[in-house]
């Protein structure tokens, strides 16, 4: 376990239960990302019999499936025990309240495990990444989404800006983010062969800052770092932020973007079976051949 907690795991787990009840007027981005994260599985010709939705909310991935993948067997398990039941409810699939960090499941249960919009929250991720490794079958396969570095960079600037102008200084208010290159290291990190991440920006334009506020909330996104304000944010913080907010970046019809970052990382519990790279060095293609070129030893280029 990390000695530095970078999130508050109950209150991660409390803004989740109160959104619980009334996501599906905000779980728009979650059901998105989810329909994209599902047609993954058209690319990859192999079916997968038993599969783990880690973070399931109340089952958006579940409902976006299909029979993409070939799955037969759908595990769901989430955080907040208010959005397990109502993921059950809804799909009828199998379904536990289970922490990201521990995962209750036995070595090698499952051909795939995927996750929708939930990684981003984890503070051990590495750990996490190898307890996946764990439950998954060898050759099987991690496809998973989460929010990157550049998520709602537009509000965290503002923010940030009204902060250090009204109380002279500032503090964590929108939770950090991982990138891409960060990403693709922890799964080599934590074993993983073939990983692959890449990156997706999804741009939600909204009439004022408010309803933005309002649909983090409502999708139990708000703000869940450990060194958090505890109380409400100044007034005049607040409305310096949201002036600057519409000064920047209101578009020509009056409308405010708001950045989403996706990354989708993807990578296979190693087997024998899986292609390996060459060593370095081990080429036996000669590039000027392949560019259907001649070589010129010691040749200098024209200046």
């Amino acid at each position: 376990m990390l000695d530095v907690l970078v999130f508050d795991r109950r209150q991660v787990r409390r803004q989740r239960d109160r959104a619980a009840a009334r996501l599906a007027e905000h779980d728009f981005l979650l059901r998105e990302v989810a329909d994209r994260l599902a047609d993954r599985l058209l690319d990859v010709t192999r079916r997968f019999p038993t599969a783990l939705d880690i973070g399931c909310h109340t089952g958006q991935l579940a409902e976006t499936l299909n029979g993409r993948g070939g799955i037969e067997t759908l595990v769901q398990c989430d955080l907040s025990p208010v959005m397990a039941a109502k993921a059950a409810q809804a799909s009828g699939a199998a379904t536990v309240t289970a922490d990201e960090e521990f995962l209750p499941f036995a070595a090698e249960s499952f051909d795939l495990v995927m996750s929708n919009l939930s990684l981003h929250w984890v503070n051990d991720l590495p750990g996490t990444l190898l307890q996946i490794r764990h439950i998954l079958k060898k050759d099987g396969l991690l496809i998973a989404t989460m929010l990157g570095g550049d998520t709602l960079w537009e509000l965290r600037e503002c923010l940030l800006e009204a902060e250090l102008a009204e109380e002279g200084g500032a503090g964590p208010r929108v939770s950090p983010f991982t990138d891409v290159r960060d990403a693709g290291a922890l799964l080599q990190r934590a074993g993983f062969a073939l990983p692959v991440v890449d990156a997706d920006t999804i741009t939600v334009t909204y009439g004022d800052a408010m309803r933005l506020f309002a649909d983090l909330r409502g999708m139990g996104e708000t703000n869940a770092v450990t060194d958090r304000r505890k109380g409400l944010s100044r007034r005049m913080t607040l409305l310096r932020a949201l002036s600057l907010y519409e000064e920047r970046f209101k578009g020509d019809g009056g409308r405010l973007p708001a950045t989403f970052q996706i990354l989708t990382l993807t990578a296979w519990r190693p087997h024998p079976s899986q292609q390996k790279p060459l060593a370095p060095g081990a080429g036996r293609v000669n590039l000027a051949e392949a560019l259907n070129d001649c070589e010129r030893p010691g040749a200098m280029p024209d200046t």
